[in-house]
């Protein structure tokens, strides 16, 4: 990955941390690793744990965050999920997967924050 472009997905996991402490959300853990990869953020809020996927998007030349979420990626996302939620003891039982959707201008500046809760489910 570049340094440009770990410095935008840096940018807009900050922006989502900022978004969730907002809402009452507590954060469990930034990227948090388990076998199958990395989560962008777990969080928590009352009794369920909340697994964040982070998009960020410069312009919109190749559409917006949320939009750039490939069904690959969600099925992988599933497998973190349920990889964390094996791997840790007394977690909530609620569990879901949110995507945040931050995108920018194309210098920079926040354009919008699109959080989508339960945006990612199970088969």
């Amino acid at each position: 990955m570049t340094t440009a472009r770990r410095r935008l997905g840096d940018f807009g996991e900050r922006v989502a941390v900022q978004h969730l402490e907002a809402k009452g959300y507590r954060i469990r853990e930034r990227n948090a690793r388990t076998r199958f990869g990395e989560i962008d953020i777990v969080a928590e809020k009352e009794d369920t744990l909340t697994f964040v996927e982070v998009r960020c998007r410069r312009g919109n030349k190749l559409g917006s965050a949320a939009e750039s979420l490939s069904e690959a990626k969600q099925q992988r996302l599933v497998n973190l999920a349920e990889a964390y939620g094996a791997g840790e003891a007394g977690l909530p039982e609620g569990r879901r997967i949110d995507l945040i959707a931050v995108d920018l201008t194309e210098s920079g500046r926040v354009l919008s924050v699109q959080h989508i809760e339960g945006a990612i489910w199970a088969d």
